[in-house]
């Protein structure tokens, strides 16, 4: 496959990379938008999303567990 084929393939903004990494992190995929996602997202997108998701996911759970200790 060529460059400029690959290129146009991979359209998706990142916007949509955050979208499908934030219904991954719940566990609600439907194979259907599992499938659209794996040919439209580039990779890169993805990996930059999955660790701001990891991130927020982390920072709030230090933050509910600094509201429990504080009570």
């Amino acid at each position: 496959m060529s460059d400029s084929k690959e290129t146009k393939k991979r359209d998706a903004s990142f916007f949509q990379a955050m979208k499908a990494v934030f219904w991954s992190f719940l566990g609600i995929r439907k194979k259907n938008d599992y499938e659209q996602d794996a040919a439209k997202l580039n990779p890169i997108h993805v990996i930059i999303a999955g660790l701001i998701g990891a991130l927020l996911f982390i920072g709030t759970l230090i933050m509910i567990v600094k509201q429990v200790v504080a009570k």
